[in-house]
């Protein structure tokens, strides 16, 4: 493709800058339009691991593999999978030193930093809201941005995001709401502050699931352990002032009502907790959710194919489908026969996760939950994954 093209990618997550860093590597400039204000303008999230073959070969094609393991930690790969009593029901070891299962964990904010310090200066836009996006009358995607400007690219591309403002010029589906939501919060300087918390989640990932709610806890570098609570409940909760910033304490009580009867050590993941509570309800797009191939538009990450976290992949698709696209534009010159190159094997990849992602949902968080999640993680590690 060539290096004269302008290619605007909306939104600086991981799955875009995946692309815009896949581009350099291969000369072709493009420019990154992102709403916050800076990289450190809200919290990133907390911690991913990065499968052998979607994340870790995105950075591989990025040119920041060996980067990545440096920054990684293979010691996170420790699961636990606890019953409400707090009985341990499966544990995985974590990796003897030098070993790892081929998933290793790394911050969310660690990872793009490490995106963002391998890009052009000036690449991303920061503080670049899009107020609108349009086919124009020469046929181009448009951008408008907040303050009146507007972009007219050779090739738009959306990664912005569940809540997409570039997915209406392709499809008309719309994030469902899955009947899960969950809260998230963080404890700090665990090991002194918290040490039967740290001692109870451990080097990894735990997960307690009963009564077709959960409590999960994944521990972050920074000696920190984000947490999530979750439960069934109707789509209103999120928004019915159960979370009250103002009134951290009600709100903790509120949340504690949901568990009643559950071990106090789990409790206190939520009773101890030192960051904000932020709701959050868990949306999806219909699986196998695809679109007509439309001139000098597409898609990739949760734009495309927004899922639940249980299957583990939406990161890991979006940085795939970042350095897939950046591979299809380098090597074609007819932009529509790379955008079909992309699109082909992406919607089919997708449409297995979502598939996977949305019956862990209704699995772990069924009437047998705890047997649920014991099977499947059993099996996967007998496979040779451990989630």
């Amino acid at each position: 493709m060539s290096a004269e093209r302008h290619i605007a990618i909306v939104g600086g997550g991981l799955g875009g800058l995946t692309l815009a860093r896949v581009l350099h590597v291969h000369g072709i400039a493009s420019t990154v339009y992102e709403l916050d204000a800076s990289p450190t303008a809200r919290d990133q999230g907390g911690t991913l691991d990065l499968d052998a073959e979607s994340g870790q070969r995105a950075l591989l094609h990025a040119g920041l593999l060996e980067e990545f393991r440096l920054l990684s930690r293979p010691e996170g790969e420790e699961l636990r999978v606890l019953g409400k009593d707090a009985t341990v029901g499966l544990r995985i070891p974590p990796p003897e030193p030098g070993e790892s299962d081929g998933r290793p964990e790394i911050d969310r904010r660690a990872l793009r930093g490490l995106l963002l310090d391998s890009l052009p200066e000036g690449t991303v836009r920061w503080g670049h809201k899009v107020r609108s996006v349009a086919i124009g009358a020469t046929g181009r995607p448009t951008l408008t941005l907040a303050d009146g400007r507007t972009v007219e690219p050779d090739l738009l591309v959306g990664a912005d995001g569940a809540w997409s403002r570039v997915r209406p010029l392709l499809s008309d589906a719309d994030p469902v709401y899955s009947g899960l939501s969950m809260v998230d919060t963080v404890l700090h300087d665990v090991t002194t502050r918290h040490p039967a918390v740290a001692e109870l989640v451990g080097q990894g990932s735990m997960f307690a699931l009963a009564d077709e709610k959960g409590l999960v806890a994944q521990r972050n570098g920074g000696d920190r352990i984000r947490v999530y609570g979750a439960a069934k409940v109707p789509e209103e909760w999120s928004r019915s002032g159960i979370v009250d910033p103002a009134d951290p304490v009600a709100t903790k009580k509120r949340l504690l009502d949901l568990f009643p009867d559950w071990d106090e050590g789990l409790r206190a993941l939520i009773a101890d907790c030192d960051g904000p509570i932020i709701p959050r309800p868990i949306h999806a797009l219909p699986t196998g959710h695809r679109w007509d191939r439309a001139p000098g538009v597409t898609l990739l990450g949760d734009a495309a194919h927004l899922m639940s976290p249980f299957a583990g992949a939406g990161a890991n698709l979006a940085m795939l489908d970042g350095a897939e696209l950046g591979l299809a534009l380098a090597s074609h010159d007819d932009l529509e026969t790379a955008l079909n190159a992309y699109e082909t094997p992406m919607f089919p990849r997708a449409e297995a996760a979502a598939a996977l992602s949305a019956e862990h949902l209704t699995g772990f968080f069924g009437p047998d939950g705890p047997r649920v999640a014991l099977d499947t993680f059993s099996a996967a590690t007998a496979g040779g994954a451990a989630r």
